[in-house]
């Protein structure tokens, strides 16, 4: 066997349990798509687009917290990995790219389908390797051996992230007919030890004596995965100490009882005095990037004295510009160890600020319960309909553009606000009926980069990977732009796609600076006269329109309900109404 090597790489990986590959078509990786395709442990999907390809793939390893692999051939297919592989490194979403190549000898010598492919990625990716392109002595097969391993360790050691591994392929590329695979079955296998950091006593000390000399401290969580059993011990958290948890819609945290998640309004505020108030002495944050930009201005331009960043390894971002220590261990660990330290604590201070987020936060969510009233119909409040109707124990995908902004802003109801925080003080909180949602709700949204392009892809590979149903919530320009998602023979039944068409991309009229430029509607909102109706048909996909809330509330039962085909919904509203209810909704809460 000519490529025994690269034969071998299937079996390295199903042995590590990385079994999801995703395959683009051509002549110069058939060894390894062959490799992968024959392997009778491994799972392949051939998706001809590589640009979505890679996005699906991120999908996929965003659910099964496992690498997913992607295999392309030479050339320029290996350039349109490149958005997905940011986004997997800027989210920590752990993926393994195997691409084809010329051997050294015919890079730039004007052949075909030839680029420099080496470290093609640059520093958006954790690790780069090159394969040799010569098995005959024995070491090239043990150094492709470690190199794999170690290549897989990499990407699933946090944080997560891709790892890219050009692979140059001499002629011939295919076995002759009927020759049989045969996979190494006592490969070299090295695995990785899982561990884990905690503090020193003497590490503890100092950073108590900073919490309790702090009267005002708050925690601040971004994006991250569902985690049920952190949760549980940041509720366990906020009942002990009284601290205001303030989260993204991406944090996943909408479980807890107590969260502060309406930080655009309750920020919009023109009262520097109130706003000084609201300002932490101790910033506490972890996870990932935050979406909320009045959150992210507020602790900029109100500076903790102390920022803690909770965080297991990797490089920290200073997103507030006040970071002052990075504590290397997970989130779990530290809330469970500073609530304990604080267990017996004084915490009548910490109340009072509590009570302070908490009275504005529920003003907050009593306005927006009204403010769509005796307002005309607009994506705004089809995106406040949407996340009311979603389907229990579901996933969520937020694209890009406006439809993570109106979420971010909306937030979850997750049931009434309890007492247990103000109890500490003996001094009861208010409680507001926030409606209810199953906990079980999962969201996600390609936030490391936060561009549109794979978007919809991203929840196809999310889709594939799981039973429960996919929505994806989609501007028109993400969706057009991202629709060869939906060109594979692998669209499962339970993905829904929902499409805000306001026929251009409305986001530059309604944030501050392009809103007030002459050339916003021609060079800006990017105009179209597309509808997803042919999309639907071409792709064999159920479709629902409707530009109006009483057929908005309608569909969407019969939307969600489980059925034998994907569904699209295509939401029209008109961009200038768009626009005036969501200025409205500045200008009021300012």
């Amino acid at each position: 066997m000519l490529f025994q090597p690269i034969i071998n790489i299937a079996e390295i990986c199903a042995k590590k349990n990385v079994k999801e590959i995703i395959l683009s078509p051509g002549s110069r990786c058939a060894p390894l798509t062959l490799a992968f395709v024959r392997h009778p442990q491994i799972n392949t999907r051939i998706i001809s687009d590589e640009r979505s390809a890679a996005f699906i793939a991120l999908g996929i390893a965003q659910q099964t917290k496992n690498p997913s692999v992607l295999v392309s051939t030479s050339g320029t297919a290996v350039l349109n990995y490149a958005p997905a592989v940011a986004e997997a490194f800027y989210q920590n979403i752990p993926l393994i790219i195997f691409t084809a190549d010329r051997p050294p000898e015919w890079i730039g010598q004007h052949d075909g389908q030839t680029i420099r492919q080496k470290e093609i990625y640059g520093k958006n990716c954790k690790a780069s390797y090159e394969l040799p392109v010569d098995y005959a002595h024995p070491d090239a097969g043990w150094q492709i051996e470690r190199t794999i391993s170690e290549a897989i360790n990499i990407s699933n050691t946090y944080p997560h992230g891709p790892v890219h591994i050009n692979v140059p392929i001499r002629e011939p590329f295919y076995p002759s007919e009927n020759e049989r695979f045969e996979y190494t079955t006592n490969i070299k296998v090295i695995d990785r030890v899982e561990s884990e950091k905690c503090l020193t006593d003497k590490t503890w000390d100092k950073l108590f004596k900073i919490f309790q000399a702090s009267p005002k401290k708050l925690v601040v969580a971004g994006l991250q995965h569902p985690n049920q059993k952190l949760q549980q011990i940041l509720d366990d958290f906020q009942k002990s100490t009284g601290i205001p948890v303030i989260t993204d819609i991406n944090s996943n945290l909408h479980g807890l009882q107590n969260i502060i998640q309406h930080t655009d309004l309750i920020l919009a505020t023109k009262n520097e005095k109130t706003l000084k108030e609201l300002a932490p002495d101790l910033l506490i944050s972890f996870g990932g990037p935050v979406i909320s930009k009045s959150t992210k201005l507020f602790l900029r331009k109100y500076p903790a004295k102390a920022h803690w960043h909770i965080q297991p390894a990797g490089n920290v971002a200073d997103t507030f510009k006040t970071l002052t220590d990075i504590i290397n261990v997970t989130p779990k660990y530290f809330f469970s160890e500073i609530m304990r330290k604080a267990h017996s604590a004084k915490r009548m201070a910490q109340s009072a600020w509590c009570i302070a987020w908490a009275d504005r936060e529920q003003k907050a969510q009593n306005f927006l319960t009204n403010f769509f009233d005796n307002k005309p119909f607009s994506e705004f409040e089809a995106v406040s309909e949407v996340l009311k109707n979603l389907p229990q124990d579901s996933i969520l995908h937020l694209a890009n553009s406006m439809p993570v902004r109106y979420a971010s802003i909306l937030g979850i109801s997750v049931g009434s606000w309890q007492k247990a925080v103000g109890n500490i003080a003996n001094c009861p909180l208010p409680t507001a009926n926030l409606g209810a949602v199953d906990l079980r709700l999962a969201i996600y949204s390609n936030r490391g980069t936060g561009g549109i392009d794979g978007c919809i892809s991203t929840a196809v590979g999310a889709a594939v990977s799981t039973k429960k149903i996919t929505t994806v919530l989609s501007g028109d320009m993400a969706f057009f732009y991202d629709r060869n998602a939906l060109w594979n023979n692998y669209i499962p039944e339970n993905i829904r796609v929902i499409i805000l068409n306001n026929h251009g991309g409305g986001i530059f009229g309604l944030i501050d600076g392009p809103d007030k430029l002459p050339e916003l509607d021609e060079y800006f909102v990017t105009k179209q006269p597309l509808n997803a109706k042919n999309t639907a048909k071409d792709h064999n996909l159920d479709y629902f329109c409707c530009d109006k809330r009483e057929e908005l509330i309608k569909y969407l039962i019969e939307f969600f309900n489980v059925s034998r085909k994907a569904k699209i919904l295509e939401i029209e509203t008109d961009i200038l109404t768009d626009r005036k209810v969501f200025n409205d909704f500045k200008n009021m809460i300012s």
